[in-house]
C-alpha cells in the first residue's frame, strides 16, 4: 500500500519466500516453542508499555486500534516504527542497516556478525533482536529466530511486526495453530493491517484441518 514503510512490508512478507530450504523441526517441539513465546508476550501485551523509560506510545497504539481504514493505520504504524527506530543510537542503527544490507546481498555470516555487534552495544534494543531473528531464520536456525523474537517481545511487547513475523515463521513450519495465535495477537494491536482478516480466516481454516 502506498505510504507504508518498505521495511514493514519486508518484515511482514511471507518468511518462507525469503528462505531457501526452510528447515522443518518436529512440529510438536515447534508448537511448544511458539506457545512459550506467546505466553511470555501475553501478560505484557495486556499491560501495555513494559518500560516506563520508553516514549509514551499509548496514544498512538490507541489510535491504531481504532483506525477506520488501512491508510490511517499505515500512517500510525509508520509513526510507531519511527519511534522504535529513534530509540537506537546512530552507531547501532548503522550496524542494523549494514546487517540488513549484508543479508540482502546473501552474506548471512557477515549479517549475523554485524547484528551480534549491535546487540553487544544495545542489548535492550528490540529492533536489533528482530533484525537478527530474520537473519537466523534465513540461515535455517528457526529455534534461534524464535528466541530472538521472544527477546524482541520482552523488550517491546506491542511489536506488531514481530508478531506478524512470528506468524509467518509458524506458517513456514506448517504450525497453523501457532501461526493463528501470533496473528490474532498482531490483529489485536493493528486490526487494519493489510489482508489481516483474509489471513485470519485462512489460518483458522488451516488450524481446524480444513483446506485453505
Amino acid at each position: 500500500m502506498a505510504g507504508r514503510p518498505s521495511s514493514a512490508r519486508r518484515l511482514a512478507a511471507p518468511v518462507g519466500a525469503l528462505v531457501p530450504g526452510v528447515m522443518r523441526p518436529h512440529h510438536f517441539a515447534m508448537r511448544l516453542i511458539f506457545l512459550l513465546v506467546l505466553l511470555a508476550a501475553g501478560p505484557a501485551l495486556a499491560q501495555g508499555r513494559a518500560d516506563p523509560r520508553k516514549p509514551d506510545l499509548d496514544p498512538l497504539f490507541a489510535a491504531l486500534k481504532a483506525a477506520p481504514d488501512e491508510q490511517e493505520a499505515a500512517a500510525l504504524e509508520a509513526k510507531i516504527r519511527q519511534a522504535w527506530q529513534q530509540a537506537g543510537s546512530p552507531a547501532v542503527l548503522l550496524l542494523i542497516n549494514r546487517g540488513t544490507r549484508d543479508l540482502e546481498q546473501g552474506d548471512t555470516d557477515g549479517a549475523l556478525d554485524t547484528l551480534n555487534d549491535a546487540l553487544v552495544l544495545a542489548p535492550d534494543y528490540a529492533e536489533a533482536w528482530l533484525a537478527r531473528a530474520l537473519v537466523k531464520f534465513h540461515t535455517g536456525d528457526t529455534p534461534g529466530a524464535i528466541r530472538d523474537i521472544q527477546a524482541t517481545l520482552q523488550r517491546e511487547p506491542r511489536h506488531f511486526v514481530a508478531l506478524q513475523t512470528l506468524s509467518r515463521i509458524a506458517e513456514a513450519q506448517e504450525d497453523w495453530k501457532g501461526a493463528l495465535a501470533a496473528w490474532v495477537k498482531a490483529l489485536e494491536l493493528d486490526p487494519r493491517m493489510p489482508d489481516g482478516q483474509d489471513r485470519l480466516r485462512m489460518l483458522r481454516r488451516k488450524a481446524a484441518g480444513e483446506p485453505a
